[in-house]
């Protein structure tokens, strides 16, 4: 197909969008997102005032729709959101897109959706045994099975009864109405059961319920299993509140971006990338310095397969014991002493040498796997 050319005629109130927005947001993003965030740029090119409810009656959309866009915008931090004492929406600030691969950029505040939607007297953050206590009078309290069983975090089987109860709380009903609104279908009774392990057996509160379920969805992810594994991790690590999770999730991101850039990419890391990220960060277990190091010899020695070359020396170190920088000479010294002795005792009859501790050996090796 011949290529399109593209004209552009004089023209008077234009908008301009950052290259970078199309590059690296727009595809992401969903219809509701893209008009919204748009919609903002051509009232701040203009000076002009806009609302929550303006928005959503220009677009037909709901204020929640609008909110939840908005809260979109904000955790990819191409907007910062202003709210006053009794958590309305005050201000919307248009972050400036330049720079913003360059260095991990400051977390904007988290207000999680159902502070919008909930009664002001519920926005306290309530703990989940809290909101228990809030439940009405006349309906039952969380299960005797439940609340007497013994501790782990094993997901326990819940009757139609327990979900009863667990759904007649007015905090839990807006929740499952968000979170039906995020993964974009009805709820199931294992869906349920899922959110109702995270509240009763995890703790978690609601916003971090909420939370999670968005950060997952952002991710592409609307399986409730992952949304189920992700809350464990999280449990594991202490996190209590959607601050702690976004501050743990950026620093595993800050990790990521400074793997890739040691690696001489500058784009998001592909599934296998993350893969190998995942292995080396927490299952070799190993601090950032140690995995930069790998880097620096892959960059040095090849300029393909970088990944797979880095995953190479990272395994040899592993293997080897290696817990901190200070340890990889030693292992580095073994590893080519180990490797002399099997050319030695290989090549003893046809006194044919050769180099220890080959990169350009251990390339093909990669290569030929």
């Amino acid at each position: 197909m011949n290529r399109v050319n593209i004209y552009r005629t004089a023209a008077s109130g234009q908008t301009s969008i950052s290259n970078l927005f199309i590059d690296e947001y727009m595809a992401d993003a969903n219809d509701a997102q893209l008009k919204i965030y748009l919609f903002l740029i051509r009232m701040m090119n203009a000076n002009l005032p806009t609302s929550v409810a303006d928005i959503a009656d220009k677009f037909n959309y709901t204020e929640k729709d609008v909110l939840r866009a908005l809260m979109y915008w904000e955790s990819r931090q191409l907007l910062a959101l202003d709210f006053d004492a009794a958590h309305n929406l005050s201000g919307i600030r248009v972050l400036s897109l330049e720079g913003a691969h360059e260095a991990p950029r400051t977390a904007p505040r988290i207000t999680p959706v159902l502070s919008f939607i909930r009664p002001a007297s519920m926005q306290t953050g309530m703990t989940a045994g809290a909101a228990m206590a809030k439940r009405p009078s006349g309906t039952a309290a969380a299960p005797a099975e439940i609340r007497n069983a013994e501790s782990g975090n094993s997901k326990p089987e819940y009757s139609l009864d327990d979900l009863k109860s667990f759904k007649s709380n007015e905090e839990i009903e807006q929740l499952l109405m968000v979170t039906e609104q995020y993964v974009g279908r009805q709820l199931t009774r294992s869906d349920m059961e899922t959110i109702l392990f995270l509240y009763d057996r995890l703790h978690f509160s609601s916003d971090l319920i909420d939370y999670l379920v968005q950060h997952c969805v952002e991710r592409g992810k609307k399986d409730f299993r992952y949304m189920e594994k992700v809350a464990l991790a999280w449990h594991e690590q202490g996190i209590t509140s959607p601050r702690d999770a976004q501050n743990a999730s950026r620093k595993y991101d800050k990790v990521v971006y400074t793997i890739m850039k040691s690696l001489g990419k500058n784009t998001n890391p592909a599934p296998k990338e993350l893969e190998y990220i995942n292995k080396w960060t927490k299952e070799y277990g190993f601090l950032l310095d140690v995995i930069q190091e790998a880097c620096d010899k892959t960059v040095m020695t090849t300029d393909s397969h970088r990944f797979a070359y880095a995953d190479g020396i990272l395994t040899k170190w592993y293997q080897s014991g290696v817990h901190r920088k200070a340890d990889i000479p030693a292992a580095d010294a073994a590893f080519k002493h180990a490797k002399t002795d099997n050319i030695v005792t290989k090549n003893k009859f046809n006194n044919f040498a050769r180099n220890a501790y080959d990169f350009d050996e251990l390339e093909q090796n990669i290569l030929s796997n």
